[in-house]
């Protein structure tokens, strides 16, 4: 005959067995003895400040700072790498890209063979999350990156290597340079045209901008400007690009549909300045209407109407040699970083005048704003 099972065998007590072991651990826990404690819930993942930001580079101090607007301070600096110059928002506005060059700092006819040798392991492009405000990586750029662009999807960055006369462009997905393109000598300036499918690189010894194809690479025209064109900037609708030149005290003006420069645009002296007017940044009212250009060591903003191609003005004693500038969020201020001061003016658009100067140290190369 077979033998019983254990359940069979205690019949109603092996049933109720469970039963009881609970009622015991219960009463264990009654008594005050510990519990295994919950997990620790997940830290929340940072997200982006509500309020406007301003970043503005920091070239000699190797970091972004950061300000806010509401208070005209700044509130945390960001650790980037060597000379870090040009600076863009990606289009979502969650990610800061920034230049970063090991060559070391030069002006316009420096004897090269004096100066401490390059680094050539700090050039790339600083990618940095601003929710974090950490630096996350570094992609590949070209030699010595100065300025770059954006492509409207934010899949590429067009970058300006001065000392190679090329323009590296960069998959971001990937960080690494896909193509490479021969431009005119010491290229500075980089702007995308709106819909993408043109960027206009200056370059400066050849005093000429190059219009690239963003498919082919193929440069499409070879258009010549004043002495030492610096800056790019288009009219929202694609139609016409202004390029600032720094040795050549002007502003062309060129249509973005044939290639063909338009009229070249003086800037004004200014009254007391210590320099003549050396243009170099750009930005756009918010209604497109007027273009702000920064005028270097004559310390002063130029206004440009953009439909009559005529200066309409200046806001004077803005700062020390104001380079790059953008509009504020509310479209009301104007930002100048402004090198040898080591500070950011705050500039009120009504009235022309300079509302502060938010002291960053250093040499403040450029800026853009946050929304």
């Amino acid at each position: 005959m077979d033998t019983p099972t254990p359940l069979v065998s205690f019949g109603r007590r092996a049933l109720l067995a469970p039963a009881f072991a609970a009622l015991g651990l219960f009463a264990m826990a009654g008594c005050g003895q510990p519990q295994p404690s919950a997990p620790p819930a997940a830290a929340p993942a940072p997200s982006l400040p509500t309020s406007p930001r301003a970043y503005a580079s920091n070239e000699t101090e190797g970091h972004v700072v950061v300000i806010d607007p509401a208070s005209e301070s700044v509130v945390a600096r960001i650790e980037v790498g060597k000379r870090p110059r040009g600076l863009r928002l990606s289009p979502d506005g969650k990610t800061l890209f920034v230049a970063l060059s090991g060559s070391p700092i030069a002006g316009p006819g420096v004897d090269e063979s004096k100066l401490p040798p390059a680094d050539r392991s700090a050039d790339g492009i600083g990618v940095v999350d601003l929710a974090t405000q950490k630096l996350t990586r570094v992609m590949e750029s070209g030699q010595d990156p100065e300025n770059f662009d954006i492509s409207p999807d934010g899949a590429h960055i067009y970058v300006s290597n001065e000392e190679t006369s090329e323009m590296s462009v960069v998959d971001v997905a990937s960080g690494k340079v896909t193509s490479r393109v021969k431009v005119g000598e010491e290229p500075e300036g980089v702007g995308v045209r709106p819909g993408g499918a043109e960027v206009y690189v200056t370059s400066e010894s050849d005093s000429e901008v190059a219009a690239i194809d963003t498919t082919s690479f193929k440069v499409l025209s070879e258009i010549k400007t004043s002495a030492r064109p610096r800056g790019v900037a288009f009219t929202s609708d694609g139609k016409t690009a202004f390029i600032t030149n720094e040795n050549g005290g002007t502003v062309t003006v060129i249509n973005a549909e044939t290639n063909k420069v338009v009229t070249t645009i003086a800037m004004p002296k200014v009254k007391g300045a210590p320099a003549p007017p050396r243009p170099m940044g750009m930005a756009f009212s918010q209604d497109g209407g007027t273009l702000f250009v920064s005028l270097g060591r004559a310390g002063a903003i130029a206004k440009i109407d953009v439909a009559t191609r005529k200066v309409t003005g200046t806001f004077d004693t803005v700062g020390a040699r104001p380079w790059g500038i953008a509009l504020s969020a509310d479209g009301q201020k104007l930002y100048s970083a402004n090198g040898p001061s080591g500070d950011v003016s705050v500039i009120d658009i009504a009235t022309g005048k300079v509302d502060t100067h938010i002291a960053t140290g250093g040499s403040p190369w450029g800026v853009v704003v946050r929304p």
